[in-house]
C-alpha cells in the first residue's frame, strides 16, 4: 500500500481523538433505497473538525496550485492543465470514497463534497473534471467492482497516473438515455468477451480519459434488462476520440465525442453483471447528483469571492457601490442563495454518511439538492456580472466565467426538468400512482 498522502495522514491523526456519532433519524417516510455498500470498508462518519480540517488544507492546495492565472488560462485556453491530475493525487484527492488499501482516503460523502466545492471555488471546470475523475469513475468501479478490477485500476486512478471518465450519453440519447441508447455491445465470435460499436457524446474527461465507464446495450429488444456497464481502456484497438467540444462554459473540463468501432472488452471487464447496467446505473447516480451539487456551491461561494470586495471598493457619486440599496439586496439574495443551498446539500450528504450501516438515500433529496444549487448558482453568477458593472462584462475578470460554468450543472447530470420529474415520480411511488 502507499504511503498516506498528507490528507490521509491528517484524517487518521483526527480519527483517534473522535468520538462515535448516533445516526440521525430519517424524519420523512419517503422513497428510498438502501444498501450496505456505499462507503469504504472501516468507513465512520468525519466530525466537524476533520472536514473542516480537510477544506483548509483544499483550500491550501487551490491557493497553491488553482491561481486565478491558472483558472483564467485554462478557461481562455479550452485546455486541462495536465500536470494538475498528478497533483491532485499527490494530495490524496482523488480516492476521497477508495479504500485505503487503493491508496484513497476512506472517506464519505460529506469529504467529497468539501473537497469539490473548494476545488469549484477556484475554477469551474477543474472542480468538473475532478468529479468526473473520483466520483463517476472511481466511486463507481468502489460500488460495483470486483476485487480483480479494484486492484488493476483503482491505484493508478487514485495517485493521478490515469484519468477516468464515464461515458453514457450519446447524440439521440440524453434524457431519455436508457430507452434511447444505440450503443451495442455483441458477444464476440470466439466468446472471449463483447465487441462494442456505437459512439458517446459529450463525455467530460473523454478526450485524456485513460479508462472509461461504458454504458451498452447487450440485448437491445429487453429494453432497461438489456444495457451492461463495461471498463474500457481507452488503448484498445478501435476506440478514437472523434472530437473535443468547443463549450460554452467549463472550458479547460475537456469533453469530447467518443467512438467505438469493433472494440473488444474482455469478460474480466464487466462492470457488475451482463444486462444489469441499469443496476450499476443507479447505484450512482442519486450519489452522483448530491456530490455534484457541490459544484455550484463552490461557484457561488466564487462569485461572492469576486463581487464582495468589487463593491466596497469602487465607488459612484462618491461613494462605495455596497452602501446603493439595491446593490445590498443582490449581495444579501447571492449570500442567502449559497447558505441555503449549502445546508441542503450537507444535510443530505450527512444523512448518508451517518446512516452508513445501512445507508439511507432518497433520489429526491439527491435531484432536489443539485437541482437547488445548479439553479442558484446561475443566477448568482448573472448578479456577479451586474454588480460588476462593464468590468463584469470583461473577460479579464472571473465573473463571466463563473456564470458560463454555473449553467453547466442545469443540464448534466440530468436536466433541470429531469431532477424535477425524478422528485415528481419518487412521490407517486411512494403514493402508488404510476
Amino acid at each position: 500500500m502507499p504511503p498516506p498522502s498528507p490528507f490521509r495522514a491528517a484524517h487518521l491523526h483526527l480519527h483517534t481523538l473522535r468520538t462515535p456519532k448516533t445516526p440521525r433519524p430519517a424524519f420523512f417516510a419517503v422513497q428510498h433505497r438502501h444498501a450496505s455498500t456505499k462507503h469504504p470498508k472501516n468507513f465512520r462518519p468525519p466530525t466537524q473538525d476533520e472536514l473542516e480540517d480537510l477544506r483548509e488544507r483544499t483550500i491550501d492546495f487551490t491557493r497553491r496550485e488553482i491561481t486565478h492565472d491558472v483558472a483564467q488560462a485554462t478557461d481562455h485556453s479550452n485546455e486541462f492543465p495536465h500536470a494538475m491530475w498528478k497533483k491532485l493525487g499527490d494530495a490524496g484527492l482523488l480516492g476521497v470514497t477508495a479504500d485505503e488499501e487503493y491508496g484513497g482516503l476512506s472517506m464519505g460523502y460529506q469529504a467529497h463534497c468539501v473537497i469539490l466545492e473548494e476545488l469549484s471555488r477556484a475554477s469551474g471546470s477543474i472542480g468538473l473534471s475532478y468529479a468526473a475523475h473520483s466520483q463517476l469513475c472511481v466511486n463507481q468501479i468502489m460500488l460495483n467492482g470486483n476485487e480483480e478490477q479494484k486492484m488493476k485500476y483503482l491505484p493508478d486512478l487514485v495517485s493521478g497516473d490515469k484519468i477516468g471518465a464515464l461515458a453514457m450519453s450519446e447524440h439521440t440519447a440524453g434524457s431519455d438515455v436508457v430507452g434511447g441508447m444505440r450503443m451495442t455491445a455483441k458477444e464476440a465470435g470466439d466468446g472471449s468477451g463483447y465487441v462494442l460499436n456505437g459512439t458517446k457524446m459529450w463525455i467530460t474527461n473523454g478526450p485524456d480519459a485513460h479508462l472509461v465507464v461504458v454504458y451498452a446495450k447487450t440485448d437491445p429488444e429487453a429494453g432497461t434488462k438489456g444495457m451492461t456497464a463495461f471498463l474500457v481502456d481507452t488503448s484498445s484497438s478501435g476506440f478514437s476520440v472523434a472530437r473535443k467540444l468547443d463549450k460554452l462554459g467549463m472550458r479547460g473540463s475537456n469533453t469530447g465525442e467518443l467512438l467505438f468501432d469493433n472494440v473488444h472488452v474482455p469478460h474480466s471487464h464487466i462492470l457488475g453483471s451482463v444486462n444489469k447496467g441499469v443496476k450499476v446505473l443507479m447505484e450512482g447516480l442519486d450519489l452522483e447528483r448530491l456530490v455534484l451539487s457541490a459544484g455550484p456551491l463552490g461557484l457561488m461561494k466564487a462569485a461572492l469571492d469576486v463581487t464582495l470586495p468589487y463593491v466596497h471598493e469602487r465607488k459612484q457619486f462618491g461613494v462605495p457601490l455596497a452602501t446603493n440599496q439595491f446593490m445590498q439586496g443582490k449581495l444579501a439574495d447571492m449570500y442567502t442563495k449559497y447558505r441555503a443551498s449549502s445546508a441542503f446539500t450537507y444535510s443530505i450528504a450527512r444523512h448518508i454518511d451517518e446512516s452508513y450501516e445501512d445507508p439511507d438515500i432518497k433520489t429526491q433529496d439527491c435531484a432536489g439538492a443539485i437541482l437547488y444549487a445548479a439553479e442558484r448558482a446561475t443566477e448568482c453568477g448573472l448578479d456577479a456580472i451586474q454588480c460588476l458593472g462593464g468590468m463584469g462584462y470583461m473577460n479579464e475578470m472571473a465573473a463571466g466565467r463563473i456564470m458560463r460554468d454555473a449553467k453547466l450543472y442545469e443540464i448534466g447530470a440530468g436536466t433541470s426538468e429531469i431532477r424535477r420529474m425524478v422528485i415528481g415520480r419518487a412521490f407517486n411511488k411512494e403514493f402508488g400512482v404510476r
